[in-house]
């Protein structure tokens, strides 16, 4: 039996950059990966969890299935469905992505063609991981503290609620759903893995209320 491996203090080297997890409970995991300019991921899908996309910093070429194409500029975000084949080029300098995962299994991933000799390879193993720098540990720390900080320009919190309270002033923000949602009846109409802007927030909170709460990430 493989042995679980504790990804908190690690950071996982890729040919096209790296990625470490910054948050993790029993819905969701989010990543943080740095893509360097001009690298890409392998045209991979996972079969069986929903994957959420912010990009935090820089320009993003994704392709989404076998013939769709889109370019993303920061501050954005994208949601790719379970068993959509997908791949993300970095273009025109480095790119900084938090990747939300739901349900949380590394292993559930399938590459179909890669750049760099892993096509049908499984994710990386402990040979090809590293401890966390310390720029790295300063930002797994400030999402463990919940508290609001900046990251690369961006104001960023966690946030939990019994009745969600969005602040005013704030335009343009993107809410990532951590834990709990919004439900109609025992329906969840928005739950863990899910990425919103703040006028659909706005208008879904009006209608639909958390169960007993709900937990989110703020980014404006």
């Amino acid at each position: 039996m493989k042995k679980k491996i504790n990804y908190l203090n690690k950071v996982v080297l890729k040919p096209w950059g790296n990625e470490f997890l910054i948050f993790q409970n029993k819905n969701v995991a989010m990543w943080y990966l740095n893509i360097k300019k001009n690298r890409m991921t392998s045209f991979h899908c996972h079969p069986k969890k929903k994957t959420g996309f912010l990009l935090l910093e820089g320009q993003i070429e994704i392709n989404l299935g076998f013939y769709e194409k889109i370019i993303l500029k920061a501050p954005n975000k994208l949601m790719i469905r379970p068993g959509l084949f997908h791949k993300t080029k970095a273009i025109n300098g480095e790119a900084k992505v938090i990747e939300i995962e739901n349900p949380v299994n590394k292993s559930d991933l399938v590459r179909f063609s890669d750049s760099y000799g892993r096509k049908k390879k499984p994710y990386e193993g402990l040979s090809q991981m590293t401890k966390l720098d310390k720029n790295n540990i300063y930002i797994q720390k400030n999402f463990k503290s919940k508290k609001e900080f900046k990251l690369n320009d961006l104001s960023m919190q966690i946030l939990k609620q019994k009745k969600v309270i969005l602040k005013k002033k704030i335009k343009n923000s993107i809410f990532a759903i951590l834990d709990g949602g919004l439900y109609f009846n025992k329906n969840c109409i928005l739950g863990p893995g899910d990425i919103i802007r703040k006028n659909t927030f706005k208008k879904l909170i009006k209608s639909f209320k958390p169960k007993n709460y709900i937990t989110y990430l703020m980014i404006n």
